[in-house]
């Protein structure tokens, strides 16, 4: 046998080697990984509360140059049908739009629930600005001792049932966190290709059956919609023991279960976020602003995040066209088998959002995309404008902790 006749078949070796791994990888995420792929953990119904033991709930609603969304969100919290005591606090972050006088300007005209506008000003080394009004608006509404918080953005419109579904599932559930996964905008051709594998992406790192079980150590929110008792946010330190994080939901999450409490997290039904990704760059803006930061800025996480997404969602493509072309029918077959699964796995997260189906066999497009994103983020953080947002720049927290 020749040497180029060795190095081929090395070659075609490597390749099926490859797509039988990632056909492995992918059986595993579809059996062993929470079913993370099925889209019907949803808000506990509940038992409604008798009408005389409703809890007194504090809305509280972080805010920074929300002016061009926020016509569509608060109005929505104002109107709630809630039977108990609620009222609303949004905290004005250091806006340039107006969000303030705008908020004003819409509780007067649509009148509903008292609303209270404030601004804690330039948030302290050391802690996000979100946070920062996170915390000042918990101040403000302790005073009123609200027995839960809802946390919610400024770009989040709720049904006029949401705060009470909201309060009856935390009360039958026993829960100390409810959250519900917005239904982001789905309109735009970029919004239809990257929105729904978001969701399915953070699914597939949190899955949502794991973080509800008592004990267990999956723990994750969704920061658009958090039902907080104000006991456990006490209990838990929140929001100072999480001041510096950027992805807050899910270090609140792990706040709260850190210190014993119980979590639910589903998608949500009629909460739904208003904000608009029309282009690329914004959906690149929202996703690489994080990512390394969800990688705890670590190098080699990175690595292993760019090599585990080659592995299960690029090898599968490529080794069915590789196998094709190289008459290596095993190659060919075990990508194509993981491709399936891929696809199949995505369909019920593109039926949640309405989307075609033929979208589903997009997904390693997509997720080329998002390891972009990622290895952008990772560049954007070492050149010093790594979780930037809304003209702020945040430091990691082991850098805080030096500082300090």
């Amino acid at each position: 046998m020749t040497a180029g006749r060795v190095g081929q078949t090395a070659g075609v070796s490597v390749i099926v080697w490859t797509a039988v791994a990632s056909l492995a990888a992918w059986l595993w995420l579809l059996l062993c990984q929470g079913f993370f792929w099925r889209t019907d953990v949803r808000l506990p119904p509940g038992a409604d509360p008798a009408p005389d033991d409703w809890p007194a709930v504090c809305v509280v609603v972080p805010a920074r140059d929300e002016a061009a969304v926020l016509g569509g969100s608060l109005p929505s919290l104002l109107a709630q049908a809630y039977p108990g005591r609620a009222e609303v606090f949004l905290v004005d972050d250091g806006s340039s739009d107006g969000t303030g006088e705008l908020a004003r300007e819409l509780a007067r005209r649509v009148g509903g629930l008292p609303l209270t506008v404030s601004s804690p000003g330039e948030p302290p080394a050391g802690w996000t600005g979100k946070l920062w009004a996170v915390k000042h608006g918990i101040g403000l509404a302790r005073a009123r001792g609200p027995e839960y918080l809802l946390l919610t953005d400024a770009d989040i419109a709720h049904a006029p049932d949401s705060l009470r579904r909201l309060v009856a599932a935390a009360r039958a559930g026993g829960f100390d966190v409810v959250s519900q996964m917005a239904r982001l905008r789905v309109e735009s051709l970029w919004e239809r290709l990257v929105v729904p594998a978001f969701v399915y992406f953070f699914a597939q790192l949190y899955p949502f059956r794991r973080i509800g079980r008592r004990g267990g150590r999956t723990a994750a929110a969704a920061g658009g919609c958090v039902l907080l008792r104000a006991e456990t946010a006490e209990r838990a330190r929140i929001p100072d023991a999480i001041r510096h994080a950027v992805i807050d939901d899910v270090a609140l999450a792990r706040a709260v279960k850190g210190s014993g409490g119980h979590i639910w997290l589903g998608l949500a039904e009629r909460v739904d976020s208003v904000r608009p990704y029309p282009r690329l760059h914004d959906l690149w803006r929202m996703v690489s602003r994080s990512a390394y930061a969800q990688l705890r800025h670590s190098p080699l996480l990175l690595l292993g995040t760019v090599a585990g997404l080659a592995l299960v969602y690029l090898v599968p493509p490529v080794a069915l066209v590789a196998g094709l072309a190289a008459g290596a029918g095993a190659a060919a077959l075990a990508g194509g088998a993981a491709w399936v699964v891929m696809t199949a796995t995505y369909v019920p997260m593109l039926r949640y959002y309405r989307q075609p189906l033929w979208l589903a066999p997009l997904l390693p497009c997509t997720a080329f995309l998002y390891l972009l994103m990622t290895v952008d983020s990772a560049v954007q953080h070492y050149r010093g404008r790594g979780a930037a947002w809304k003209g702020r720049t945040y430091a990691r927290p082991d850098a805080i902790s030096e500082e300090g």
